[in-house]
């Protein structure tokens, strides 16, 4: 067992875990963070991505190890008080959700990507969003709310 400490949606963690454990169970398994879908368990889907130290990453490639000493938001860590960020609101807007299964994925994603560029067009968009998977192909919906946060502002 390895012991490690890290910081969840704003609440730090201490917890024995095998070396082997993947971020995604320890976050649903250990944490009880049912947010997180476990979609393909191969990196493929993208269903899994949360952010660790403010970068999108696949939890089902991240062994919770790694995780030590760093900070994760999960989707169910993005909502303050109840409201919405500026793209969640766009989503549901937008209608750029079906099913569901991909939305926190994509989701985090598109956080990732709108820190980094704020006002991408909608190629650069499906290019940030090539590793998420919507098996509903909602696609067309997900871009339009991309870009409708877009025009906002930068979610927080």
């Amino acid at each position: 067992m390895t012991h490690i400490s890290v910081k969840v949606d704003g609440t730090t963690y201490e917890d024995d875990v095998e070396p082997r454990l993947l971020l995604v169970h320890y976050l649903r398994d250990r944490l009880g963070l049912t947010g997180t879908p476990i979609g393909c368990d191969t990196s493929n889907c993208g269903a899994c991505t949360v952010e660790l130290d403010g970068v999108s990453v696949k939890s089902c490639s991240v062994l919770a190890v790694q995780a030590d000493g760093g900070e994760v938001t999960t989707v169910q860590g993005l909502a303050r008080d109840g409201e919405l960020t500026t793209l969640q609101r766009a989503f549901h807007e937008k209608h750029a959700l079906q099913c569901g299964y991909c939305t926190p994925g994509m989701l985090m994603a598109a956080r990732d990507l709108l820190r980094e560029h704020p006002h991408p067009t909608a190629d650069e968009i499906r290019h940030a969003l090539e590793g998420n998977l919507c098996r509903c192909t909602g696609y067309q919906n997900i871009v339009r709310a991309v870009q409708a946060a877009s025009e906002e502002e930068v979610p927080a």
